[in-house]
């Protein structure tokens, strides 16, 4: 790179540089807002809970958050809180959220618009705030470089320029993620197109989000439970969604959209319905499919999203549940990982369905990249290294030419599972352990599964937004192998690509 890339560029935040914070540093700044002792998201070895069979809790719905239209911008307001969250009946936990104690509302804006988000730090402890499979530029992505110090503002700004998508919000703290994620710090963020799908899209009614995450509950169900590791992270013992601990939804039509984030640290879920019913795959990280896809079961691990279509029956009673997969790991450390478990998820209702619906055959989904020419690069995953290096906020790994499409080759050489993300961009499987992608994987993504021995392809297409100071992440999205060091940076460049890692002292601290 020149060296005008040395320069360190106006900031563009509110911030200070990043502030390295320690679990327990946190654990006593959420006391002196009156939280309990302990964090209780993490695992104990117990099994989940039951099948589905008394779930009884309505479905929370988070709220659209309301925007107003200046100077051309919609612009929406996020603060960033900490407090009490009763998230199992008689359980209170120390939570953390957007405009509440746990989860955030739902943001939404139509392709084109110009959007700013203010979002105010009022947590005792740095956040950030990411805008998860957004196509923005690098200074306004949220990661470590963009830190939130407490009581500071900042404003990132973007026009929307992505086909539409169920993307989602959160926090991004070096070395902090899987903490702040995991006490509740998520949100949807979802784009339209002026265009409608065909789909179902009002919102809440057969337009679901759905938000699923695991806590930890002592035996006996009395208080939050004490954290304990698997090789992919923390494994709740309880799962909730939206918040809601044995959540039921009554629909009132027959076609039921929903969208699915795993917002877990570290759990997978592989879901399918009780009835044995297939369900329909209508989108996936970064937009809808060509075509709905039927299939049985569907895995997700943390921070993928999926768009599924159910039919609901008039007199339905059905769950959506989690069941048992490979990870591909020794038995053991599935086992610990929680991918033996069997729970349910969300209990669906038929009440009153008596709108019938069929499904688009076609659905306007964006055209696949062409197979990249030229560059290839490979990217060996270790148990929390990528190429045999731990993240360094000062070193750019990647150099990449703005507006290129690039092959990247992916392999996990570790006996751990893994996934893997990548900032500022959508991109495509070409491949999959040599073969064809999982019918899971064939749409547009931002995060991949990748078992121990297992290999991926992506044709990476990457935007225009060049600045060579200021880097996007890559990382295994498995939030503890990510606070571990299982992340790196690249910039864009209007010059060539490069494969050398540059030591970069003056990239973004702000």
């Amino acid at each position: 790179m020149s060296s005008d890339s040395h320069n360190r560029p106006t900031p563009t935040t509110d911030g200070p540089p990043p502030i390295q914070i320690k679990r327990r540093t946190l654990l006593i700044g959420l006391g002196a807002l009156g939280a309990m002792g302990v964090i209780g998201y993490w695992a104990t070895a117990a099994k989940p809970n039951n099948n589905g069979s008394t779930f009884a809790t309505a479905l929370r719905i988070p709220p659209l958050l309301e925007s107003e239209m200046l100077d051309g911008e919609r612009v929406f307001r996020l603060s960033a809180q900490a407090g009490e969250t009763e998230l199992v009946p008689g359980v209170w936990f120390a939570t953390m959220g957007f405009n509440g104690t746990h989860l955030g509302p739902t943001l939404r804006a139509v392709r084109g618009e110009k959007v700013r988000v203010h979002v105010t730090n009022n947590l005792p402890v740095a956040t950030t705030a990411h805008w998860h499979g957004m196509l923005l530029p690098a200074s306004q992505d949220g990661t470590a470089h963009q830190a939130i110090a407490p009581g500071a503002t900042w404003k990132p700004s973007w026009q929307i320029d992505q086909p539409a998508a169920t993307l989602w919000y959160h926090p991004h703290p070096h070395g902090q993620t899987e903490l702040q994620v995991g006490s509740g710090m998520a949100g949807v963020f979802l784009i339209d197109e002026q265009t409608p799908s065909g789909l179902p899209s009002d919102y809440g009614v057969d337009d679901i989000p759905l938000i699923i995450q695991d806590v930890t509950v002592q035996s006996g169900g009395q208080r939050p439970g004490t954290p304990t590791t698997a090789p992919i992270g923390r494994i709740g013992n309880t799962v909730i969604v939206n918040g809601t601990h044995e959540p039921h939804f009554a629909a009132t039509t027959r076609q039921l959209r929903l969208r699915v984030l795993n917002a877990s640290a570290a759990r997978c879920y592989n879901l399918e319905l009780s009835t044995g019913e297939q369900f329909h795959l209508v989108g996936t990280d970064g937009g809808l499919l060509p075509a709905p896809s039927p299939m049985g079961s569907l895995l997700l691990s943390p921070a993928e999203r999926a768009e599924i279509v159910v039919t609901v029956p008039q007199d339905a009673d059905l769950v959506l549940r989690s069941v048992p997969h490979d990870l591909g790991m020794s038995k053991g450390d599935d086992m610990t990982s929680g991918a033996e478990d069997t729970f349910g998820i969300l209990r669906i209702t038929g009440a009153g369905a008596a709108t019938a619906g069929g499904l688009p055959t076609a659905l306007p989904s964006a055209r696949h990249p062409g197979r990249a020419s030229g560059i290839e690069r490979h990217f060996i995953l270790g148990d929390t290294t990528i190429n045999g290096k731990s993240m360094d906020m000062d070193r750019i790994d990647t150099v990449v030419a703005a507006g290129s499409t690039e092959m990247w080759m992916l392999e996990n050489t570790s006996k751990r599972a893994h996934n893997f993300h990548v900032h500022g961009t959508q991109f495509v499987v070409a491949a999959e352990n040599g073969g064809t992608p999982e019918p899971r994987n064939r749409g547009w993504k931002d995060t991949i599964f990748i078992a121990p021995g297992g290999t991926a392809e992506l044709m990476v297409p990457f935007g225009g937004y060049a600045d060579p100071t200021t880097p996007y992440m890559y990382h295994c999205h498995m939030l503890w192998h990510e606070d571990q060091g299982m992340m790196a940076q690249y910039v864009l460049t209007d010059g060539e690509p490069s494969s050398e890692p540059v030591m970069h002292p003056n990239a973004m601290h702000h």
